[in-house]
């Protein structure tokens, strides 16, 4: 067998390989012989077919699956003695002709082809113990509790029917039916029987609600609107419509108190159990803000201790995944670049840098789990399945069957889980110092688009 280098083009290498009939022949026989004690032949007791026989009845289907094999076994030798890692399947280009088809398959030519590949850079890994990573902390206070059980009681108050022939004011609630037409007539989904809503939720069709301050019980009024261009059904998108509206009740909001018996309306024994949970419930989502902070300084640094070119067709693929994302989320919301303040050529340079830096942490991330056996547990993955099954209520057993027979479904759940295992190893070895923010500074808005 014969192996030339054609190409060595920064991460693009492509070979000549060439292997003499005899080999490919000989391999062909092996299996022949392997075959001659299972297969069945009219006129031929079991195990005495010749061989020369088997050769003319199974030969070339043998050559065929003998030759796929050998093509990859010699591939995979190629790849390991050069110590490759592909980024990509290997291209393989095979003889076409007819004639030096069958030739190859008969033993008499020898087999030429040519595989072409894309190759993961060697990777050196920075020093982690070098690193320094703030990790802002929030103190859960008093205060954030008292406006979280506001927060609560807002969503959770009570309403009472107004007095005879009151009107409706800004956020009373409201029992409407309605018809709803365009052009004067009923579409799908356009009519409501007794459908309570607050005027200023934002809950309706925007200026809906704002049409019904001043309806009263009895009234019947055309609101007018306009469907959003980004409304979920295309055929009612940024079309103009009428409902007919008639109020049957309208109530005012009542003040919650907050104590013992409205913490009981909630499942909880007493106020100071519902401010425990409240404020456990915030700590909680103080740590998660604190991770991703965190999580965001150590990918950057990463990023700036391991510049190297990344594989040309894995940056393809992640910008071409990330592209089609952001022209239906804009086509879906009815905007161009030109309202985001950009143009397309320079929203596909930004996009493309993105999607390059994710391809680069992405291997970074995988070379230092595999140099320290970093693993995903099946037991982690377990979790990480029933914990998708209870955010879906009723469909966990459909949540179960969906991962167990979808391996990339269940690799997409692995990822996330590995990522992180990845970063708690590094942020061990990391300089790790605390810094006492405030609830607002740890929620500050970050520009960095070029987040992984």
């Amino acid at each position: 067998m014969q192996v030339k280098e054609t190409v060595a083009d920064g991460l693009k290498r492509e070979f000549q390989v060439s292997v003499p009939a005899a080999d490919i022949d000989a391999q062909v026989d092996a299996r022949l012989v392997d075959l001659k004690d299972k297969v069945k032949l009219n006129g031929f007791r079991p195990g005495k077919v010749p061989v020369s026989h088997l050769k003319r009845v199974y030969g070339r289907s043998v050559a065929a699956e003998t030759i796929d094999k050998l093509v990859r076994e010699t591939n995979d030798g190629i790849f390991a003695e050069r110590g490759f890692r592909l980024a990509t399947e290997p291209k393989i280009t095979m003889p076409q002709d007819q004639k030096e088809v069958e030739d190859i398959l008969a033993g008499k030519s020898d087999l030429n082809y040519t595989v072409a590949i894309e190759v993961v850079p060697a990777i050196e890994l920075a020093d982690f113990k070098s690193f320094s990573v703030e990790k802002p902390v929030v103190d859960v206070a008093d205060s954030d509790v008292d406006d979280a059980i506001k927060r609560i009681a807002e969503a959770n108050r009570a309403y009472a029917e107004k007095a005879e022939g009151a009107k409706a004011e800004s956020g009373d609630r409201v029992t409407i039916s309605f018809k709803g037409t365009i052009d004067g007539v009923a579409f799908d989904g356009g009519t409501g029987e007794d459908i309570p809503v607050v005027i200023g939720s934002g809950s309706f069709i925007p200026g809906f609600e704002d049409q019904l301050v001043g309806i009263a019980v009895g009234e019947t009024r055309t609101v007018k609107v306009t469907f959003p261009t980004n409304y979920a059904s295309d055929t009612l998108a940024g079309k103009p419509a009428e409902f007919e509206t008639t109020a049957t009740k309208v109530e005012a909001p009542q003040d919650t108190t907050i104590d013992d018996e409205f913490a009981k309306t909630l499942g909880m024994e007493s106020l100071d159990k519902l401010k425990e949970a409240a404020k456990a419930r915030l700590a909680a989502e103080y740590a998660g803000a604190t991770r991703m902070r965190v999580k965001r300084q150590l990918l950057d640094r990463l990023d700036e201790t391991h510049k190297f070119d990344a594989p040309p067709s894995l940056v393809e693929q992640e910008f071409a995944v990330m592209w089609q994302s952001i022209n239906a989320e804009m086509q879906q919301n009815g905007k161009s670049f030109a309202d985001e303040d950009t143009t397309e050529e320079a929203a596909r340079e930004e996009y493309r840098k993105i999607a390059d830096r994710r391809v680069r942490l992405g291997l970074v991330l995988s070379e230092i789990g595999e140099k320290n056996k970093i693993q995903v547990t099946d037991d982690e993955v377990s979790r990480a399945v029933i914990e998708r099954a209870r955010q879906m209520p009723g469909r966990e057993k459909e949540v179960w069957d969906f991962y167990r027979s979808n391996a990339e479904a269940l690799a997409q759940l692995r990822a996330p889980i590995y990522e992180d295992k990845v970063v708690d190893f590094i942020l061990e070895l990391a300089n790790v110092t605390e810094k006492k923010v405030t609830r607002e500074e740890l929620y500050k808005d970050d520009d960095d688009k070029t987040a992984a």
